[in-house]
């Protein structure tokens, strides 16, 4: 049997290759740094500011109600995604202090039940990939097809432009072609922004499982001083802990942003689904739309609940391990251990909502609550 290469970062390849595109990795850039840095600049100016700034210019100003409703809900989907990349893009160096720790902890992977426990971060975070592959292409699609097949001339996504589109066949086409290639970079924007914390959430927890099975091997084999292993473990918890509020820190407000957008969104797109919106492919793109939206949270919420629950274990670990043999100084090590592990480890987002399955059904329930408010206005 093959043995499994312990290597942590090859999980943040795609990230930081999309990072690179969308201009935010200028450190990582060794040559032509002068021409990636106005790159940048051009880059986030046009799409990251331009495309919510001609998307909010337009809103409650088009010619029909479905478009006011396509309009808003892209609106507040493309402004948060830019504010998040940019918070991201702000603090994008603490991922190499991230990258830092996560060798160290790679370092200790011994074993083959450690190495099968990292075999099986393969397996989830290509889940995780192919949840967001399922989020983004039927959106996609079916935003094209109801672009393709309006009867009049119109836009992908109901905007406004400093020039006249519709009676210009040229004016037309750059305008499509501006929302073409700056949906895609919203994208990229959106898949980093909801990718990465579920990944680092996901590498956590792996790390939390393989240091619980560390505990459980100190003092069984005779030929290791079971002091320092139980050291060396205490030292394994340090950098987890020191990884896990690195990791809280960086993707609290994004998370906190991205919560509130999906309750106000799912909200949206129900609400024009059931009351407002007639034509059959505009129906597909908000059926998709609203189950797409929880979709983006919940792989974060997931890892996040996993974490707690396995940093809530460690102390059992502890207590698994060969302890009542060894003498007075590794129990009174092991106790202040224990003590310190009993602290409950949870991710929060913006200082207040705990990054939780419970905070993805109560996204739910405020997308709900949000809903019945709208209906007694009907009413």
């Amino acid at each position: 049997m093959t043995e499994v290469t312990v290597n942590s970062l090859e999980f943040f390849r795609s990230h930081w290759t999309t990072w690179r595109v969308l201009g935010v990795a200028q450190f990582r850039v060794q040559s032509w740094r002068n021409l990636y840095l106005s790159y940048s600049i051009l880059l986030n100016l046009m799409v990251t500011l331009g495309y919510p700034f001609h998307l909010g210019m337009s809103l409650f100003r088009n010619r029909t109600l479905t478009e006011d409703i396509l309009n808003l809900t892209t609106f507040a989907t493309c402004t948060a995604c830019s504010v998040k990349c940019l918070l991201y893009a702000y603090r994008i160096k603490d991922v190499l202090e991230m990258e830092r720790l996560l060798r160290l902890l790679d370092k200790r992977v011994v074993g083959p039940e450690q190495r099968e426990i990292y075999g099986q971060v393969r397996v989830q975070l290509r889940n995780v990939l192919y949840i967001f592959i399922s989020i983004y292409l039927p959106c996609a699609l079916f935003a094209e097809l109801s672009f393709l097949f309006k009867v009049e001339r119109g836009l992908m996504y109901p905007a406004w432009f400093p020039f006249d589109w519709l009676n210009s066949t040229r004016n037309y086409y750059i305008a499509n072609v501006y929302q073409i290639v700056g949906i895609s970079f919203q994208l990229l924007q959106n898949y980093v922004s909801d990718c990465f914390p579920a990944v680092v959430l996901c590498l956590i927890s792996s790390h939390i499982k393989m240091l619980y099975k560390r505990f459980e091997e100190v003092g069984m084999d005779p030929g290791k001083n079971p002091e320092r292993e139980l050291e060396a473990c205490i030292t394994d918890h340090k950098h987890l802990l020191k990884l896990f509020r690195r990791v809280e820190g960086f993707i609290s407000l994004p998370m906190f942003i991205q919560f509130t957008v999906t309750a106000l969104n799912v909200c949206i797109g129900i609400a024009g689904l059931v009351f407002f919106v007639t034509e059959p492919m505009a129906r597909m793109y908000f059926i998709f739309y609203s189950l797409a939206m929880p979709l983006q949270i919940f792989p974060s919420c997931y890892f996040g609940t996993d974490n707690e629950y396995w940093f809530g274990r460690l102390h059992y670990a502890a207590f698994s391990c060969n302890w009542p043999t060894q003498n007075r100084s590794f129990k009174k090590k092991m106790m202040l251990f224990v003590e310190q592990s009993l602290k409950k480890n949870t991710a929060v987002a913006g200082g207040m909502m705990r990054i939780h399955i419970d905070t993805f059904f109560s996204t739910l329930k405020g997308a709900y609550s949000l809903f019945t408010i709208i209906i007694r206005m009907r009413k």
